[in-house]
């Protein structure tokens, strides 16, 4: 008998199950191993996907507004450039100037020069946009834990350390596009 919600997920089959028996029914000699890791990591990931943009607007945010307000709002400075927003949230310089734009005509941040170097811009929160960046990331963790409550603690820090494993492998300076 299952002792944890692991081991009683263990003991059933779900859609990759039946997606990797097929293929290695069709094509015996391929190793289809990693199709079981993958399949559900983009499976969840359309769970994630769904509950993120219902956090997000829930708070009156796209995903991109919370992509930003979200770096301003940790960042240890009290303003960052529109150099360092690009960084932080990987999209190009002309897509950041429209997005700080947007924002700043939402009343959710603001833009001003900074007055340690007059040529530098430096972007700020606004109240309203600390209230809805808050809001939705309390939103989102509300749903992550729900997505996550199948497993015990162990095991969620166990699937991060994977994760982050695997993660680490492919993560340089210069992220894939898209």
């Amino acid at each position: 008998m299952p002792t944890t919600p692991e081991d009683a997920a263990a003991s059933r089959h779900d859609e990759v199950d039946r997606i990797v028996e097929g293929w290695q029914s069709a094509r015996g000699d391929l190793d289809v191993a990693p199709l079981a890791v993958f399949s559900r990591i983009s499976r969840l990931s359309r769970y994630l996907e769904v509950a993120r943009r219902s956090a997000f607007a829930d708070a009156g945010l796209e995903g991109w507004e919370f992509d930003m307000l979200s770096a301003l709002r940790r960042s240890e400075e009290d303003a960052l450039s529109p150099g360092a927003l690009m960084h932080e949230t990987l999209v190009t310089s002309g897509t950041m100037t429209t997005r700080i734009d947007k924002l700043v005509a939402r009343g959710l941040v603001s833009k001003n020069r900074s007055p340690h170097d007059g040529r530098a811009v430096e972007v700020r929160l606004r109240p309203d946009g600390v209230a809805r960046v808050d809001a939705a990331m309390e939103r989102l963790l509300a749903a992550e834990r729900e997505l996550l409550e199948p497993l015990a603690p162990a095991g969620r820090s166990d699937l991060a350390d994977a994760l982050r494993t695997l993660l680490l492998t492919f993560e340089t300076d210069d992220p894939p596009e898209g």
